[in-house]
């Protein structure tokens, strides 16, 4: 996959983050060099492996589900959201 200014922008329009002129540059560098790493994943033959999805004997062990809400981290975690509304993230739409 080939990281370009096109793509850059669509990912700073995702996710509400503006790169600066000056570092953009060095972001695509860098994300490139991410997605080569990556895609050596595709040379690696797994034919006789197992598909596992944890590493725990006898699966992950279960704990009972009680919610905790606190709203005053509620609040501060919202003060630095771009958007929000109703307690809620506001985020753009990406499934067009």
């Amino acid at each position: 996959m080939k990281i370009d200014n096109e793509l850059l922008q669509k990912l700073e329009r995702l996710s509400s983050l503006k790169i600066s002129d000056e570092k953009r540059e060095g972001v695509i560098s860098q994300l490139s060099e991410i997605v080569s790493f990556v895609e050596n994943l595709n040379e690696l033959t797994l034919d006789g492996e197992e598909a596992t999805f944890t590493t725990l004997a006898g699966g992950t062990p279960f704990r009972e589900d009680i919610p905790n809400v606190n709203h005053e981290i509620i609040k501060t975690i919202l003060q630095h959201a771009p958007q929000s509304e109703s307690g809620f993230f506001v985020v753009p739409k990406i499934i067009e």
